[in-house]
């Protein structure tokens, strides 16, 4: 069973930045789509963005634009999720997924398009 290993997440204030990284421990992963979700506390879980295969096609939540970006290291079967400007608001878990697709399935933000799902990793914004 692929897992889906997620690190990064910690206590940080508003208007800090942080990198959250998940490892998936097949290395096939490098060529399916991996992305972010998250769900912050009485909250549903919601789509915060995915790639495809090659890292250029990108999908992102409207609340994520221009504040993350996601990437991937292909070959380590490495996606990262890049938080700026972080907010309050953005206080959650958020869990890795994973499709065994190489594009995105459309719409992006439906939990069932995909297969594999990390445990989470805590992200805390203070005011």
């Amino acid at each position: 069973q692929v897992q889906l290993v997620e690190s990064g997440g910690r206590l940080v204030r508003a208007g800090d930045s942080l990198r959250l990284s998940c490892a998936a421990s097949d290395r096939t992963f490098g060529n399916y789509v991996m992305g972010w979700f998250r769900q912050g506390g009485g909250k549903e879980r919601e789509f915060v963005a995915a790639t495809a295969w090659s890292g250029t096609m990108k999908s992102y939540a409207d609340f994520a634009k221009g504040r993350f970006t996601i990437s991937r290291d292909k070959a380590e079967s490495t996606v990262y999720l890049q938080m700026n400007s972080l907010k309050p608001e953005d206080t959650a878990v958020y869990y890795c997924v994973a499709d065994r697709r190489p594009y995105v399935r459309s719409p992006a933000n439906v939990t069932d398009n995909y297969e594999f799902w990390g445990q989470g990793t805590q992200v805390t914004v203070s005011s």
